[in-house]
C-alpha cells in the first residue's frame, strides 16, 4: 500500500486475514499492527528503488495531495508516477500488478451527462489536467497495470457534507449540482476485488470507473439527509445562487460487469451507516 493513508489501510485490513500487506509512508509509525511498515517517499527515485529490492505481487497507490493546488498535485501524483515509472522499469522484481487510484475529475465539466471509461476529457481544471498526465505515466509502466478513477469519496473520517447539513451550514447550489459517491470501505473492496479477479487468472481492463450506482443532484442528498436527521430542509436553499461548473454523471457498469457488488450501492445506505456511527 503506496502512501498508505485511509483507503490503504482499509484495503490492508481486508487481505490481512490471507496475505502479507506493507503500509509505504514517510511516517509509517501509526499503521494498524497488521501492516508492516516501510518508511519511504514515493517521489524519492533512491528510496523507491531501495523498496522494490523487495518482491512484492501487488502495489496500490493512493497518493494525497498536501494542499488543492498545481504545486502540490505535481509534486504528489505526476512525481509520484514518474518515479514509480522508473523505479519498476530498472527492478529486479518488478511487481506483477500496480493499482493506481485516480480521479473522476479528470473528466472536467460534461453538463450533466453521463461518462464512463471511454469518454472524452471536457473543460478541465489544473488538477483534472494533472490527474489526467500522471495516468499516462502510469499507462507505460512495463508491469501490469490498472487506473482506479473514483468518484467523491465519503465514510468515517469524511464526513464534510454530514457535518454541514448537522450544523445547519450546507447550501443547496443552484443550478442543480449533480453528484457521484462512493463509500470508502467500497473503494478498499474494489481494489480487494481487482487483485483477486487478477491472480485468479481473469482479465482487468487498464481503467474502471468506482462509483455508486446512482448520482443524485445534491438538492436530492440534502432533503433525504435533512429527513434523516429530522432537521428543517428549508434553511438549505438560502444561500445565493452559485452556478456549479462541474457537472457528469459516473456510469460504473464496467466495474460491476466484472462482478463488484457495492456494500453501500447508493448514498442512502452510506449515510445512513455514517448516522448510526455518530
Amino acid at each position: 500500500m503506496a502512501g498508505c493513508g485511509d483507503l490503504g489501510k482499509r484495503t490492508a485490513l481486508m487481505l490481512a486475514p490471507e496475505h502479507t500487506c506493507f503500509g509505504l509512508n514517510r511516517k509509517p509509525s501509526q499503521l494498524p499492527s497488521t501492516i508492516v511498515p516501510v518508511s519511504a517517499d514515493m517521489t524519492n527515485l533512491s528510496d523507491m528503488n531501495r523498496v522494490l529490492e523487495e518482491y512484492f505481487d501487488a502495489i496500490v497507490v493512493t497518493v494525497t495531495p498536501r494542499a488543492f493546488c498545481e504545486s502540490a498535485y505535481k509534486e504528489s501524483y505526476v512525481a509520484a508516477a514518474k518515479t514509480l515509472k522508473s523505479a519498476v522499469s530498472i527492478a529486479s522484481h518488478p511487481p506483477k500488478l500496480v493499482i493506481w487510484s485516480s480521479s473522476t475529475r479528470v473528466y472536467g465539466d460534461h453538463g450533466g451527462a453521463w461518462v464512463d471509461e471511454d469518454s472524452c476529457f471536457s473543460d478541465q481544471d489544473f488538477a483534472g489536467k494533472l490527474l489526467v498526465e500522471a495516468e499516462i505515466i502510469i499507462s507505460e509502466l512495463s508491469c501490469k497495470h490498472v487506473v482506479v478513477r473514483f468518484s467523491g469519496i465519503y465514510g468515517p473520517g469524511r464526513r464534510s457534507l454530514l457535518n454541514q447539513i448537522l450544523s445547519g451550514s450546507g447550501r443547496v447550489q443552484f443550478p442543480e449540482k449533480w453528484t457521484n459517491r462512493i463509500h470508502s470501505e467500497d473503494c478498499a473492496a474494489v481494489f480487494l476485488h481487482l487483485i483477486e479477479r487478477y491472480f485468479g487468472g481473469k482479465y482487468l481492463h487498464p481503467l474502471y470507473v468506482a462509483s455508486d450506482c446512482e448520482p443524485v443532484t445534491q438538492k436530492v442528498v440534502y432533503e433525504w439527509l435533512a429527513k434523516e436527521l429530522d432537521i428543517n430542509f428549508e434553511k438549505f436553499q438560502e444561500g445565493s445562487i452559485i452556478k456549479y461548473k462541474i457537472a457528469r454523471r459516473c456510469n460504473n457498469r464496467r466495474l460491476l460487469e466484472s462482478g463488484f457488488c457495492f456494500k453501500y450501492p447508493t448514498f442512502r445506505e452510506g449515510y445512513r451507516a455514517l448516522i448510526k456511527e455518530a
